[in-house]
């Protein structure tokens, strides 16, 4: 841990696997790439990291004892161990999108699956680095997306299809993702899991109802062209619309943010005479599991239908 090329590599890889990652780059897909392929991310994102998160409570396996592992990261220090939901995460996001991008796109194959591999394991690798996991956590979390891949990759489109045009899908969405999350495994201390579970199925709902609502706007994005298409090369104008692009989405997923989480805390507040401003009353079931399902799920409906309607509208 004192070297200091590996000490930012893995820190870096380790914030892949974050909220900061999640909230910027899963967005940056949908507005910037292709829905399309954002679509199937978010979905398996959401059912993999569900599967993880739970199989920890359920589990209760312990993460590295420290001495001997140094420990780098202390917000999920009181998380339980197996299985490696960094490892599920890289592992899912970086095949589902190759997955997703072939026969779409014309890409070198090859070179598409060693950046799969080498974004998945340098993420696997930093949960050792950082002295969260063990290698079987890791190992576990790796098979664990694989297998479900596998199993699921042949339903994607039929999926896809429904979660546009089937109108009882954003319903069944919503309903199963908050009766998910209120009803999510008990511990018998305060852990992050159940909060952050909770906000990875708030913006899986809300995707579903915006990516619903986006398609019934005439919106969904359709390439034009034979597939697999080329990729265009990247202009100065193309890439300033990315950057306004983002910077617009972003400043609306944070003003989305604050007033949701703002008025879903008073809300609740007010329910139950409490003071929300409590760190412990807002880490009670009653209180968490609605407001964060409320605000991830406002974040999913903006990001995936406000804000390209918006770019719509300003031609971007």
């Amino acid at each position: 841990v004192r070297k200091y090329l590996l000490y930012y590599l893995f820190r870096f890889a380790a914030a892949l696997g974050q909220e900061v990652f999640y909230i910027t780059f899963l967005p940056f897909t949908f507005w910037n790439i292709d829905s399309f392929i954002a679509r199937r991310l978010v979905v398996v994102w959401c059912i993999v990291m569900y599967i993880g998160q739970a199989s920890k409570d359920l589990l209760k396996w312990p993460r590295p004892s420290s001495p001997p592992v140094v420990k780098l990261e202390t917000r999920v220090e009181a998380e339980y161990g197996m299985p490696s939901t960094h490892a599920i995460a890289a592992t899912a996001i970086s095949f589902t999108f190759l997955l997703a991008s072939i026969g779409r796109y014309q890409f070198p194959l090859v070179l598409g699956f060693v950046a799969a591999l080498c974004l998945s394991t340098l993420v696997s690798l930093s949960r050792l680095y950082t002295g969260m996991h063990t290698v079987l956590d890791v190992i576990c979390g790796v098979l664990i997306a694989l297998l479900f891949l596998a199993a699921t990759f042949p339903m994607w489109d039929l999926v896809d299809h429904q979660l546009l045009t089937n109108s009882i899908c954003p319903i069944i969405a919503v309903t199963a993702g908050f009766l998910l999350s209120y009803n999510y495994p008990e511990l018998d201390h305060y852990s992050t899991t159940r909060a952050d579970t909770t906000v990875i199925l708030g913006v899986g709902a809300g995707t579903c109802v915006g990516v619903w609502l986006t398609n019934q706007m005439g919106l969904t994005y359709i390439p034009a062209g034979d597939f697999p298409l080329t990729m265009s090369p990247i202009t100065f104008n193309m890439l300033l619309a990315v950057i306004l692009r983002f910077i617009i989405g972003v400043v609306l997923l944070v003003v989305t943010r604050y007033v949701a989480k703002t008025l879903s805390l008073k809300a609740l507040g007010s329910w139950y005479k409490v003071s929300t401003h409590d760190q412990l009353v807002k880490q009670r079931l009653e209180i968490e599991v609605p407001y964060k399902f409320v605000t991830y799920t406002s974040i999913g409906i903006v990001a995936t239908s406000i804000v390209p309607w918006l770019y719509h509208v300003l031609d971007l």
